[in-house]
């Protein structure tokens, strides 16, 4: 019985210890509840992803640490003796250690893998990340446990040291583009989606971005591949998102423009006019607007070919400047045009029967347009692409779709007020368009007028 007098003698010993880790251990696993409400409080009112990985990582972790600080505190009040006291003591904070380091590895990995996916990261990169934040804390938690013990870390730590900047140098280049990705992914400046243009030309919608380039799709459908570390050091203009589709794409063409005498002429006005009732609509196009293409820097447009020949040839500068006044715009066909024309002459053959001739070699050659059409490898689907286009297309295609569509092909409406209303649903923009005239600019004139009138619509 002298084991239970010793345990009677030193109930202190025994009770006071005992109690404070009870004690302890009720006010940590507390305070670990409360800890997880809050947090689950604050990861609902934020929408937080990983809120379920850190209690996953965490509770079992946690639970342990809280007894292991009951024992801490118990040994730290207890009476053993000091050689004994010491190891248990360096027993529980490896385990300490350990514990923590299993919440923090597994919290590290399963975020790592979360965040990486949302980026985009390629499976192969999420796995090399993953393993080696898992080997750098197991790492640290291991010098830590040999710190505790006493065993000397330098050597170890200059290895690690040496290895680490080994793979830093050998994968410098992925840092760097990494680190390009992340610091466009966190500016949320551009995204997939916007529609980007670089100052060196490249311009595009991007469709991928990943850790080491940026994929971006041009307006006539091919990629373009731009590293991410050019992405951070040039300027990058971002029109956005794209607006509204349109229900069919506006193709652009272009044409060659081809002159073919007809073997018709003429001496005098009444020569003229005959044959001018007669003519096709090809003649009239190419005598009232051939001038327009060829002095397309002109502003207002030159006098068609029929004032200047009434001026020059037959001399007559009143009949010829009614000519040359005659607004070209006014006219929503060709056959309009021609009446219009033959009506001035024979009102002013009314009252002016001489019959004055050109001198031989100055007839009126009656001259035919014709016109190769050719399609371009570009299509628009909203407005924003249609300004990209327009930026850069020739010339000869902006006199295709404006003047050739009101009058040649009988329209009466230019080729982008029709698409913008018909396909894009935008009555008010197509009718601003619809009355630009286009015989008071140059033809560079008008697509700037174009291009203002569009983007201004845009913002």
């Amino acid at each position: 019985m002298d084991w239970v007098n010793q345990i009677l003698q030193r109930w202190q010993d025994i009770v006071i210890p005992a109690a404070v880790f009870l004690a302890a251990l009720i006010i940590t696993l507390w305070l670990r509840r409360v800890a997880y409400k809050i947090l689950e409080k604050w990861a609902k009112a934020t929408q937080w992803e990983g809120h379920n990985i850190l209690v996953r990582a965490t509770r079992l972790p946690s639970l342990l640490i809280c007894i292991l600080i009951g024992f801490l505190l118990a040994l730290a009040v207890s009476t053993l003796p000091q050689t004994y006291k010491l190891l248990t003591n360096r027993i529980l904070w490896s385990l300490f250690v350990l514990f923590v380091a299993q919440g923090v590895i597994v919290l590290a990995r399963d975020l790592i893998q979360l965040y990486l996916k949302k980026l985009g990261m390629p499976p192969r990169f999420i796995s090399i990340s993953s393993n080696v934040t898992v080997t750098a804390l197991l790492a640290v938690s291991l010098l830590e446990v040999l710190d505790i013990w006493g065993v000397p870390t330098g050597p170890l730590v200059l290895f690690i040291g040496i290895i680490v900047l080994i793979i830093l140098l050998a994968s410098r280049d992925a840092l760097s583009g990494l680190f390009d990705f992340f610091q466009l992914s966190s500016s949320g400046k551009i995204k997939a989606g916007d529609y980007i243009k670089l100052e060196s030309g490249e311009e595009g919608y991007i469709i991928e971005s990943n850790w080491r380039h940026t994929q971006l799709e041009a307006l006539d459908s091919s990629i373009i591949i731009i590293p991410n570390q050019k992405l951070t050091r040039s300027k990058v203009i971002n029109y956005g998102r794209p607006l509204k589709q349109a229900s069919e794409p506006f193709r652009f063409f272009t044409r060659l423009h081809l002159k073919e005498l007809t073997n018709l002429r003429a001496r005098n006005l009444r020569e003229f006019v005959d044959i001018l009732k007669k003519a096709p609509d090809s003649v009239v196009y190419y005598h009232t607007h051939h001038f327009i293409e060829e002095h397309h820097y002109l502003t207002p447009e030159p006098p068609n070919d029929f004032a200047v020949w009434v001026t020059d040839a037959l001399g007559n500068e009143a009949l010829g400047e009614k000519l040359a006044s005659l607004d070209t715009f006014e006219f929503t066909n060709l056959g309009a045009l021609r009446d219009r024309l033959v009506g001035i002459v024979e009102e002013f053959l009314t009252r002016d029967t001489s019959s004055r001739e050109t001198a031989a070699g100055r007839e009126f050659h009656f001259i035919r347009s014709v016109s190769i059409i050719l399609p371009l490898p570009y299509l628009a689907h909203d407005l924003r692409e249609f300004v990209e286009v327009l930026r850069n297309v020739s010339l000869g295609s902006l006199y295709f779709h404006v003047f050739e569509s009101r009058l040649r092909l009988g329209r009466g409406l230019n080729d982008f007020s029709a698409w913008i209303e018909e396909d894009l649903g935008e009555a008010e923009l197509a009718d601003s368009i619809a009355h630009l005239d286009p015989y008071n600019y140059t033809l560079e004139g008008l697509r700037s007028s174009l291009i203002q009138q569009i983007e201004k619509h845009i913002k």
